[in-house]
């Protein structure tokens, strides 16, 4: 039992939400029991806010930590912000199209989606705006995705970001590419501070790289069934898959029986 714990953490896709992208009735009765005892909900996602809302509707949280951690809201307001510069995020996007036409691209700028193809054919809740990277608005970018197909694809492009950038591996075909301040686990400790909760009195719930360093990092961290092999081996304990409301079932026996 963890009845310490005063902050739950959890990934949204193949962690929280099952494969059709919704979240059951179960599983939001057991979150909404846990905010009404007092303890804090985070999710932590590598989506932008619009789609985190189109699929959670008017579902409250404490906090919201988007695009891996580049942007953290408390409510309804950007508690911080680690953007890519605007002359940096044009530089990379454009030299990478020159050198790799056939590459998808896209880039997030203030809650909209630029991108070298039909962002339909690929996330069909979501919705963009098609462009060759020549105009865009000058004004910091979020997050840089490119379509990669192994981890010698992530190596390649790492080339060319400078110091302050970093690429990684998400949902087995993106590269994400994201300040070096904006991880999931950097956010989780900006918002635990906030709230005033140590890190140890956190639970994390994950499956991908990109959760990994929060497992670690928080007091207890869970994989879903459905994780990585690598995040399991970074977890404390393994709970039932996303499709078996495998966070709900682990929140409801160690923190409400």
């Amino acid at each position: 039992m963890h009845k310490d714990i005063k902050m739950v953490v959890t990934d949204l896709d193949s962690t929280l939400l099952r494969g059709d992208k919704t979240i059951s009735a179960y599983t939001v009765d057991i979150l909404r029991r846990l905010r009404d005892m007092g303890v804090k909900l985070v999710f932590a996602t590598a989506r932008p806010r619009r789609t985190v809302v189109q699929f959670l509707g008017d579902f409250a949280t404490d906090a919201l930590i988007v695009h891996n951690g580049a942007v953290v809201y408390v409510g309804d307001k950007v508690h911080s912000h680690h953007g890519i510069a605007s002359d940096v995020k044009s530089q990379i996007l454009q030299t990478i199209s020159l050198d790799y036409p056939a590459v998808t691209l896209s880039v997030e700028i203030e809650d909209l989606n630029y991108s070298n193809f039909d962002m339909k054919l690929v996330w069909a809740y979501d919705d963009g705006v098609m462009c060759d990277f020549a105009d865009l608005p000058n004004k910091p970018a979020d997050k840089i995705t490119i379509g990669v197909s192994c981890h010698e694809d992530i190596a390649k492009f790492s080339s060319y970001l400078p110091d302050d950038l970093y690429i990684q591996m998400c949902d087995g075909r993106l590269g994400l590419v994201m300040h070096k301040n904006a991880t999931k686990w950097a956010a989780i400790q900006d918002v635990a501070a906030y709230f005033g909760i140590a890190t140890t009195q956190a639970v994390a719930f994950g499956d991908d790289y990109n959760d990994i360093t929060m497992l670690k990092g928080c007091g207890v961290g869970v994989a879903v069934a459905n994780a990585l092999d690598e995040v399991k081996a970074a977890a404390n304990y393994i709970c039932a898959s996303n499709e078996d409301d495998g966070v709900a079932k682990w929140l409801d026996s160690n923190l409400l029986r």
